[in-house]
């Protein structure tokens, strides 16, 4: 997929005036890409050129950010996030609101990152790449980042197979529809 160019940014300002009619676009794009696994402590939000534009507008609203290098760092971190050809990228959200039960389960699960796979039509696990920045010595990161290598077929379910911690969850045919979409994108 395409990196979001800095030709597609708005300055913050234009942005906040015209945030009420960009907005629900990027949260459609966002909400159909969101697939919760389990009881909905596992959360996968797969990126695409939209949500991307839409995160970099939305951080340089919040903080403010004007200077060039700074648009500049924002796009290549977010940008980071999408996938190349043939690959989906997608954040990880581990929710867990009790602080010390979230403490022993991000330390129980430091191996989740080896055990994610999005399941094509024909069976076939493939297995999440990592960012190895989000795994600390003893525990992960509440938020992790993956890539799958998916070819050009988009998945049709997504699962854990962590000892312990075994979810599968199958996507709905409009989840499909957009990651086919996004996986189709140049």
């Amino acid at each position: 997929m395409r990196p979001v160019e800095r030709s597609e940014i708005l300055d913050y300002i234009t942005y906040t005036e015209q945030r009420d009619q960009l907005r629900p676009r990027a949260l459609e794009a966002k909400a159909a890409r969101r697939i919760v696994l389990g009881d909905g402590t596992l959360t996968f939000l797969f990126e695409n050129r939209d949500t991307v534009r839409y995160q970099v507008q939305e951080m340089m609203r919040a903080e403010r950010i004007v200077k060039e290098a700074d648009i500049g760092h924002e796009l290549a971190t977010y940008n980071e996030l999408l996938g190349g050809p043939g690959q989906l990228g997608c954040t990880l959200l581990i929710g867990i609101d009790d602080e010390a039960e979230r403490a022993v389960k991000l330390a129980a699960w430091f191996a989740l990152p080896q055990h994610v796979y999005a399941e094509r039509a024909d069976g076939v696990r493939v297995r999440a790449t990592y960012d190895e920045r989000q795994v600390g010595d003893e525990r992960l990161s509440s938020v992790q980042y993956f890539k799958f290598a998916i070819g050009q077929q988009p998945p049709v379910a997504l699962g854990v197979d962590l000892p312990g911690l075994d979810i599968r969850e199958a996507l709905s045919p409009e989840q499909q529809q957009a990651l086919a979409a996004d996986l189709a994108e140049p």
